[in-house]
């Protein structure tokens, strides 16, 4: 944990937004996998995590703004659980350590909450993302499961984003710890990565480091050769000669917070020439998007430098046409850039992505529908303490090919032949982590191996 001190300002900090009601945080529960004593990997609600700093499952806390007062619910460990699990301390020396003074048994939490809504008070909550936790929410404050979303608080929600968007120093040392440990997964996988290898094996290695130093994997891994499914888990397949591996991985650090790296490079010791030039104009675009950053720039303007630079480059190779501003406009990059430019990171990997994309990445505006440009998940202008991903990348998928041929979508932007011989190449993409700082912009962790010289250094040795 942080000193009890950052819990404690980051909780003041919040309930100065507020004129009055209570603010509800219920903290993750386990949840099993297949029967009740064998649950998948425990992790604690990140803004939970952000205000309380406790990782133990079963927890709520009431802040109640009219009296400000803090109170940790939570019921003390039975034998039985310290027998199989082991001993922890008190619920009141926990919440001590956060500087938190009033605890009280979980069986009190669903009284309170009744007494606040008799007495017409507002309970603010976050929208939930678990099922358990729906549940629980409309046993404590009688809302359905389908209409908890809807009934969760908008002037929450923006608090926490105000707060959790502006990374302090503390978290930003956090995100470079776990920066560097992903940049040594990616490093192991470049070296290790031979033809007749499973992709489970490369899996299974950058797991390996991320919990050897003390944390796990920030999200599920994508290790494949089949760039072109853009979160592809599946890591059956075996490596041959003259394949593309994608590796998409971040650690995560004991505290919770993320890195998030992307790295493409040859099974065989070289990229061909055709891979080379694809990877090229990726990274070109990479670079272009990443010397953009900067306060005061709206991150869409980054996604487009990035489209642009892919667009003029793939134009080069008989594949795009036409005027590039105008295809930019009509979307037609996007059969071979349908995501967005990054996101917003820190203990989520997408940052905050409960709390809605229109919030977290949009400043409140409304997000395109344009395939592709929807999937840009930070479009807001970017501030100092944002941190950020870049990770653009170049994907030739032949299903959205087809389809896009069939209707005849956008042919004065795409020569479909051309396109189509490309059809079984694919995908590449490269990404880092940055922080936006008063003047610009600053790499997180060490650089990570990414030009085709410093991949094919990697690949031989």
């Amino acid at each position: 944990m942080f000193p009890r001190e950052i819990y404690e300002a980051r909780r003041d900090t919040l309930m100065s937004k507020f004129d009055g009601g209570l603010l509800l945080f219920l903290g993750n529960g386990e949840s099993p996998m297949n029967y009740l004593d064998n649950p998948y990997h425990f992790r604690q609600d990140s803004t939970f995590l952000y205000y309380f700093g406790l990782d133990q499952a079963d927890l709520a806390v009431i802040i109640d703004v009219d009296a400000g007062k803090t109170t940790i619910f939570g019921d003390e460990l039975t034998i039985d659980y310290v027998v199989w699990m082991g001993n922890l301390p008190t619920i009141a020396a926990r919440a001590e350590s956060v500087g938190v003074t009033n605890t009280r048994p979980m069986e009190d939490l669903a009284e309170i909450l009744g007494r606040a809504v008799s007495a017409g008070r507002a309970v603010h909550f976050l929208p939930p993302y678990r099922g358990e936790t729906k549940i629980q929410l409309m046993d404590l404050l009688g809302i359905a499961p389908d209409e908890v979303a809807g009934e969760a608080s908008q002037d929450l929600i923006k608090a926490v984003v105000a707060q959790r968007n502006y990374k302090a120093d503390e978290e930003v040392a956090e995100i470079e710890a776990a920066v560097s440990t992903s940049v040594a997964m990616h490093e192991a996988a470049i070296r290790m990565a031979k033809p007749g290898m499973k992709e489970m094996e490369i899996s299974a290695e950058v797991e390996r480091i991320a919990l050897a130093a003390g944390g796990s994997a920030a999200f599920p891994v994508i290790a494949t050769i089949n760039g072109q499914t853009l979160h592809n888990h599946y890591h059956g397949n075996t490596m041959s000669e003259g394949d593309l591996f994608l590796l998409d991985t971040g650690a995560q650090t004991a505290l919770g917070y993320a890195g998030d790296l992307t790295s493409t490079f040859p099974v065989s010791r070289r990229f061909t020439d055709t891979q080379r030039t694809i990877y090229e104009i990726m990274l070109r675009s990479y670079d272009a998007a990443v010397a953009t950053l900067a306060p005061g720039v709206p991150n869409l303007d980054v996604h487009f430098v990035a489209c642009r630079t892919i667009f003029d480059g793939l134009k080069d190779l008989g594949i795009m046409r036409g005027d590039t501003e105008d295809a930019l406009a009509a979307g037609a990059h996007a059969i071979v850039m349908p995501h967005g430019i990054g996101h917003m990171m820190g203990m989520d990997v997408h940052d905050m992505e409960n709390l809605g994309e229109v919030e977290v990445g949009y400043a409140g505006k409304e997000k395109s529908t344009q395939f592709g440009l929807k999937s840009l998940r930070l479009a807001r202008e970017l501030e100092p303490g944002f941190v950020l991903t870049i990770e653009p990348g170049i994907y030739f998928i032949p299903q959205l090919i087809d389809l896009w041929k069939h209707e005849g979508r956008h042919e004065a932007f795409i020569d479909y032949e051309e396109l189509n011989k490309w059809r079984d190449f694919g995908g590449v993409r490269n990404e880092e982590d940055y922080l936006i700082t008063s003047d610009g912009a600053r790499r997180l962790g060490p650089r990570k191996p990414q030009t085709v010289e410093e991949l094919e250094a990697l690949r031989g040795s």
